[in-house]
């Protein structure tokens, strides 16, 4: 029988160029699958981008959840476990990612994984070798592949990235992720969604989380000034797009 690669699809530019890239290395020879875990508070535009990724890999996306929170919410995981985050994570990234991915392996037991670790993020892929198992492909890595190739991949083969890029954010994460602590970030995520600010505002006062870090100190996000900013977030995306349309074949990467 085929040795069984799981891909871990986060409807994020890096995960997709992952299984891409896996199936075009490893589709002859092993068995791939691309697993899912879907969450609430993403943008709703993530779902389209996961279709558009279907047809483009031309293989059925699974879906991995963990039944302790089977309406795969972060807002049901911070309620249960009222805690939101901390400097060595939040209990969300917890249940719903490792735990759900760790559930569906244990029912579809898997040789290899691969995750959307890009050559500029060797010390995640290290990290996730060392702490959780070492049967980890760095297909991206290997093959060089940067987050800002990864743009450049599903540009060139006409996939519309998710909105979430659009807007400015750096990542296709959860709208309001409680991992942040910019207050850039804070006042962008106020600016493009008030009811879900609204809602992280409250549960973190009603918890005790303070989520953002202003002056040097962490406070309550209804503590944030609305026009206060910190350090630019990374916009990744911007320059893709200008490189993509100005600049000569010779200075892009891919």
């Amino acid at each position: 029988m085929k040795d069984t690669i799981a891909v871990w699809f986060s409807c994020g530019a890096a995960s997709a160029v992952a299984a891409h890239e896996t199936i075009r290395r490893y589709g002859s020879t092993h068995l791939v699958r691309i697993v899912n875990n879907p969450v609430a508070e993403e943008h709703e535009d993530n779902r389209r981008f996961l279709r558009d990724c279907e047809r483009w890999l031309g293989v059925e996306i699974e879906t991995a959840v963990n039944p302790d929170y089977p309406d795969a919410a972060c807002q049901s995981v911070w309620e249960r476990r009222r805690f939101m985050s901390s400097p060595n994570g939040a209990p969300c990234t917890l249940e719903l990612k490792k735990r759900a991915r760790q559930h569906w392996e244990n029912e579809n037991p898997c040789d290899w994984v691969v995750l959307g670790f890009t050559a500029d993020e060797k010390h995640r892929h290290e990290r996730f070798a060392l702490m959780e198992r070492e049967t980890i492909l760095p297909v991206l890595i290997e093959a060089g592949i940067t987050k800002a190739d990864c743009f450049r991949v599903l540009l060139d083969v006409g996939i519309e990235l998710p909105h979430i890029y659009r807007l400015g954010f750096p990542n296709a994460n959860c709208v309001g992720c409680v991992k942040a602590t910019s207050p850039t970030y804070w006042n962008t995520v106020r600016q493009h969604f008030p009811d879900e600010f609204q809602k992280r505002a409250e549960l973190s006062r009603d918890i005790g989380a303070r989520l953002v870090r202003y002056k040097g100190h962490r406070i309550f996000l209804d503590e944030l000034p609305p026009h206060v900013a910190g350090r630019p977030l990374k916009d990744t995306l911007s320059d893709v797009e200008c490189g993509i349309f100005c600049a000569t074949q010779g200075e892009l990467k891919l």
